[in-house]
């Protein structure tokens, strides 16, 4: 199959977390054989700053970790989507300029025969549904949402069964236990501050129980303000500045344990969708706290796969359980693993990408026989 993917940058995960689940779904995609063509636009928004901030040395971790994945860049919205003629299934991420999304779908209007997938990975359409709104999906066969209660917003607005719930996962090909086993010491936070969106909540469930349970912590993640910077610094907090993703992995080995902080909207207005972190998190066997979120899809076993707390005092708990508790940090990187890859990982994802497309080109099908 010949799949087209247009996203707001491949190389650079630079406040752009959708580059970690798109890398690995992608690499599978291209291990199975299929076409596949990524599309960015010239002066990503999170490349221009990755670049900015580290040069091209930044795109090191990227290149050696993918070799199998390049892009290729356009500089107009009519000039990308002309790159999708000819393929079977095209998908355009939100975080694309509304131009290119619509460009898109006048393609397929003068005759693109491909399937057209619109891929929804944020919180905007319930934080700022005007803005999401006005996104000409018009030409759009379905939708890819990442949670259940996102697809059901898509539902209220028309879409009906087109609406499909398609989760992020765990890229196991690169997120995976280390082999072997070295010496872990302190919490690690992976993350960016967050806009304001859960600056209490950080203080809450992850700085001042990381003190209290006089574990060390390091906190890598761009867009601190200086007002942040001085807030870890008063926990006694290490902040390391932006971690390239692929990464990640070698960093979650050195360490204890690492802590899930939902932004807001993900706990009030979005429940059930966890970031892409809790499933990197499991798939590299280090034990997760986190937050309290409403898993109302049962993605997980909470209280198996990692440990929910309802409140401060209760992560300061669980943080000194697992300080001391050499079985109960195996437990739950057993349970966690298990989940991952029984479940969450980016090969469950294609499949079910594929048969998303498959019912989708049925009625097609149907019509031109």
């Amino acid at each position: 199959m010949r799949i087209v993917y247009f996203t707001h940058s491949l190389r650079s995960c630079w406040n752009h977390g959708n580059a970690h689940f798109l890398r690995g779904v992608l690499s599978e995609l291209v291990a199975r054989g299929h076409d596949v063509r990524i599309l960015e636009p010239e002066r990503a928004w999170s490349l221009e700053n990755l670049i900015k901030e580290h040069g091209d040395a930044g795109l090191a971790p990227f290149r050696d970790a993918y070799p199998e994945l390049g892009s290729r860049t356009y500089s107009r919205p009519e000039e990308g989507a002309a790159q999708a003629w000819g393929a079977d299934l095209v998908i355009v991420h939100e975080w694309n300029d509304p131009e290119l999304v619509a460009a898109v779908g006048r393609l397929r209007a003068r005759g693109g025969r491909f399937i057209l997938l619109f891929h929804d990975t944020h919180h905007r359409a319930v934080s700022a549904p005007a803005e999401m709104q006005g996104y000409d999906l018009g030409e759009y066969d379905g939708v890819l949402a990442f949670g259940a209660t996102l697809a059901r917003v898509y539902e209220k607005w028309g879409w009906g069964d087109r609406a499909f719930i398609w989760h992020e996962a765990a890229d196991v090909r690169r997120f995976h236990p280390p082999a072997p086993e070295a010496d872990r010491h302190g919490i690690v936070w992976i993350g960016n501050w967050g806009d304001g969106e859960r600056s209490a909540e950080l203080v809450e469930f992850l700085l001042k129980p990381a003190r209290d349970a006089e574990l060390p912590l390091q906190a890598f993640g761009v867009r601190y303000p200086e007002h942040a910077k001085r807030t870890l610094n008063r926990f006694g907090a290490h902040y390391k500045g932006w971690l390239a993703n692929p990464r990640a992995p070698d960093v979650f080995a050195g360490h204890l344990t690492t802590v899930h902080v939902p932004r807001r909207f993900y706990t009030r207005m979005l429940p059930g969708i966890p970031t892409i972190r809790v499933f990197e998190a499991l798939a590299c066997g280090i034990p997760l706290l986190s937050a309290p979120w409403d898993d109302c899809e049962h993605l997980f076993r909470v209280g198996e796969d990692f440990l929910m707390v309802r409140d401060g005092a209760e992560m300061t708990q669980a943080l000194r359980r697992l300080k001391h508790d050499a079985d109960l940090r195996a437990q739950l990187v057993r349970s966690g693993l298990d989940t991952i890859r029984n479940r969450h990982t980016c090969a469950h994802r294609v499949d079910e990408l594929m048969a998303i497309a498959e019912r989708l080109r049925a009625p097609v099908l149907e019509s031109a026989a």
